[in-house]
């Protein structure tokens, strides 16, 4: 059925950038939002930037005026731009969305299966 598969992660020098991309297949009802969490080795997985259905964003503030989060409706695809990147970015990044595949159903999270982005400096 629904998958999420992430593209476009490597590895890049600091101040450098990579644009992310997350796109749904399958038969999709609906997508409420979609975002892009990060999770480091030891660290907690952390929300880095959402969109919603009417294009409301929200970044974490690490990454805020670095990177920028767009969508792609007739495609189901979100997108990650990311520039200025620092070492500190360095994670496995994972696409989330909220979706219904059906329009009898309730909203539910769906994950990819995550792309390592990694910063050296």
């Amino acid at each position: 059925q629904v998958q999420l598969v992430e593209s476009g992660g490597g590895l890049v020098q600091a101040g450098g950038s990579l644009r992310l991309s997350c796109a749904a297949s399958g038969s999709i009802y609906s997508i409420n939002a979609m975002g892009w969490y990060r999770q480091a080795p030891g660290k907690q997985r952390e929300l880095v930037a959402a969109i919603t259905s009417d294009d409301s964003t929200n970044y974490a503030d690490s990454v805020k005026g670095r990177f920028t989060i767009s969508r792609d409706n007739a495609k189901n695809t979100v997108y990650l731009q990311m520039n200025s990147l620092k070492p500190e970015d360095t994670a496995v990044y994972y696409c989330n969305a909220n979706m219904r595949l059906y329009r009898w159903a309730r909203p539910t999270d769906y994950w990819g299966q995550g792309t390592q982005v990694t910063v050296s400096s």
